[in-house]
């Protein structure tokens, strides 16, 4: 007789249902095992990754702003001042009131 799991032996020695459950006992200690070495180490690292992208839409968010500001100063400023070289002087243009 050969070395090994004689698994028709086992089920005539302690039945059926008692082999499926070691059996189940070990794909589940098997898939925890591998959830634990495996899959947890990299969802680690996925969350460190996601903080750094979080991290960076929030200070490209502030940078638009930052700009959006400049850009509605520089709008003003043509407004009152006028485009360059259209006219020699620098005096401002009277400001129209918004109603």
């Amino acid at each position: 007789m050969e070395e090994g799991f004689d698994i028709a032996g086992l089920i005539n020695d302690y039945g059926f249902p008692v082999v499926a459950m070691v059996g189940l006992g070990y794909f589940i200690y098997f898939i925890w095992n591998f959830v634990n070495e495996k899959v947890d180490p990299e969802i680690s690292k996925m969350h460190i990754a996601l903080i750094r992208v979080i991290d960076q839409t929030r200070m490209l968010d502030q940078d638009m702003i930052r700009l959006q500001q400049k850009v509605n100063v520089v709008l003003e400023y043509r407004e009152i001042y006028g485009r360059p070289n259209e006219k020699t002087d620098t005096e401002p243009r009277e400001r129209k009131e918004d109603a």
